[in-house]
């Protein structure tokens, strides 16, 4: 069963938002807040933030360059993740995945699920490694962001959470490189 084991000290990470919208300024950006907020609250450190449109080309550069960062642990992107001509975030980033997380998907819909019932199915959402650096792609809507933080993301960058956590695994996500693995 999950529990904290508070014999074990809290290990801040860096973590990187990125907004994908064609329309969102900084001042308007609810997800992108809803995630620094969360992410501070916390206690880990906001790496960056930044906001890009609806190009898949665009939102690559920015991940990838975010996770060659040694200041950058996670990186969360917000929107892009529907249905619609403009959604293109999956497309962007799943190419560059080194591993995907098909679990994170899945959780965060059954997640979802609970609260807008098989409306779910109109998100995209996904997770990987890129350049070992965890990435979640999430939907655009603040309560998206509050769900797959509150519900999976919190607990999983939390290096007391047991049985186990992204955190612990942290400095091992590199060991096929010493065996002759490239980085994108």
């Amino acid at each position: 069963m999950e529990r904290l084991d508070e014999t074990r000290p809290f290990l801040p990470v860096g973590i990187a938002v990125l907004t994908v919208s064609d329309t969102r300024t900084m001042d308007e950006d609810k997800s992108g807040r809803t995630l620094a907020e969360r992410i501070g609250e916390a206690g880990h450190r906001l790496a960056d933030r930044g906001i890009v449109t609806d190009d898949k080309e665009k939102i690559a550069a920015i991940v990838l360059e975010w996770s060659r960062d040694p200041a950058v642990d996670v990186v969360i992107t917000t929107g892009g993740t529907g249905f619609t001509g403009r959604d293109v975030t999956p497309e962007a980033l799943e190419p560059l995945f080194e591993k995907r997380m098909d679990g994170f998907s899945e959780v965060f819909h059954r997640i979802s699920y609970d609260k807008i019932g098989t409306s779910t199915i109109q998100s995209r959402a996904t997770g990987g490694l890129i350049n070992q650096t965890f990435v979640f792609v999430l939907p655009g809507s603040p309560g998206a962001c509050r769900d797959a933080w509150d519900g999976i993301l919190k607990a999983q960058l939390d290096y007391r959470h047991m049985p186990c956590n992204f955190v612990e695994i942290m400095p091992r996500l590199d060991e096929h490189l010493k065996r002759g693995g490239t980085v994108v």
